[in-house]
């Protein structure tokens, strides 16, 4: 697993591997923002994840999860915050998401 200073390091980095889609959690699936397509828990794996602290505001802490669909067509990543769900999510997301917090 590599190591990153910063969010944006990270970002940066992972979309050079390849990891392009930006996801959006949509209740009980994730979303890619820029084509609208789905998918269920079942359907990716998390294959890397990576935890940022706020320097000055705790507020700005996140968890950034590297996403890969099983079928490989699709490779991005979630920017979610730390332990606080702001937006819905089904108990199978929100399992999945925990298990690598």
């Amino acid at each position: 697993m590599h190591v990153y200073d910063n969010l944006v390091v990270a970002l940066n980095d992972l979309k050079k591997r390849g990891f392009t889609t930006d996801f959006n959690i949509a209740f009980d699936a994730l979303q890619c923002s820029q084509t609208g397509e789905k998918l269920s828990p079942e359907e990716f794996e998390i294959v890397e994840h990576y935890r940022f602290e706020g320097n000055t505001n705790p507020d700005d802490s996140s968890v950034l999860y590297v996403i890969q669909s099983h079928d490989g067509t699709k490779k991005g990543v979630l920017i979610n915050a730390y332990g606080a769900y702001g937006d819905a999510m089904s108990d199978r997301l929100i399992q999945k998401l925990s298990v690598h917090e």
